[in-house]
């Protein structure tokens, strides 16, 4: 079989999902007859007719030939693509970084990293990408944020302990420290069973408490405003209280668990792969953010 080029296969795809060489030439910004010498040299190519062609405005239909030809090509224009992205990757250089993230990470650390590498290297390419936290993969990203350990060929730092903190209507419980045990059959609002919320769970009971829990909603302002209409306590992590209104609310009370659930962040990168000169400032900027955030994450709670 003769050589098949990669524009022929793509000619091809687009002709099966247009239904008609008209169509794809428009999409493709080819003329018609272009369509068609593509298509005839892809047939030459393989030996034998890709499409049955009706003829007039009525769709064409690809041949059993032709759903092998375009089965496989699908997968090499999807290589191909991968390998122009590589090409593009490496021509950047320091100029593009990739990263996953989760929503605390980009709420607390991430716009320190991007103002220090946008105003050390103007006009870089950052590109963001949200993390499944139920199954975090570094794939092709430059850096992964995740708050747990992930398997696989990969360096990390640790960048923040975060603890876990009791939110309670004012006096419900006494003034102080919190035993996590106190929290059995304590009715409690909580997330919904995500990943992290079943670690959480998990945790608490290995603490000797299984809380009831009476209300589950997504989103940490929806759990706090539950809490403040006395559906339940809480038990929340301290960053996604930080900047809020629960240290001078009235109604509220915040305790410290003993012993306190905590929550690591980590910062991945995949291992043997030589970092640019922007992913290496990416991690210093990170850990000097996350240094900063330490430093709140043992707070005065002066409330309790």
């Amino acid at each position: 079989m003769a050589d098949v080029e990669l524009r022929h296969l793509r000619t091809m795809a687009a002709i099966a999902e247009e239904g008609t060489f008209g169509r794809a030439a428009t999409r493709l910004g080819y003329t018609q007859s272009s369509v068609s010498q593509q298509v005839a040299a892809l047939e030459k190519a393989v030996g034998g007719a890709v499409f049955d062609r009706p003829g007039g405005p009525r769709p064409v239909r690809i041949t059993p030939l032709g759903e092998v030809v375009l089965a496989h090509g699908r997968d090499l224009l999807t290589k191909a693509e991968g390998l122009a992205d590589a090409v593009d990757r490496f021509r950047a250089g320091h100029g593009r970084i990739d990263i996953g993230t989760f929503q605390g990470a980009t709420r607390l650390i991430l716009p320190a990293v991007v103002r220090g590498l946008l105003s050390e290297h103007p006009g870089c390419d950052i590109r963001l990408s949200e993390v499944k936290p139920e199954d975090p993969q570094i794939g092709d990203l430059d850096l992964l944020f995740h708050y747990g350990r992930i398997e696989g060929d990969v360096e990390h730092v640790e960048l923040v302990d975060e603890p876990y903190l009791l939110v309670a209507g004012a006096g419900a419980f006494p003034e102080g420290p919190v035993e996590v045990k106190q929290l059995d059959d304590v009715p409690m609002v909580s997330w919904p069973p995500t990943h992290h919320q079943r670690w959480l769970e998990r945790t608490l009971a290995g603490a000797g408490a299984r809380p009831r829990i009476v209300f589950r909603t997504g989103g940490h302002e929806s759990i706090v405003s539950m809490v403040r209409a006395g559906i339940g306590s809480a038990v929340m992590p301290w960053l996604a209280l930080h900047g809020s209104d629960v240290w001078s609310d009235d109604r509220l009370g915040v305790h410290r668990l003993r012993p306190s659930p905590v929550c690591t962040w980590y910062l991945y990168w995949p291992s043997g792969r030589t970092r640019s000169p922007l992913a290496t400032r990416a991690i210093d900027l990170a850990v000097e953010a996350a240094n900063e955030l330490g430093g709140m994450t043992t707070p005065r709670i002066s409330k309790v």
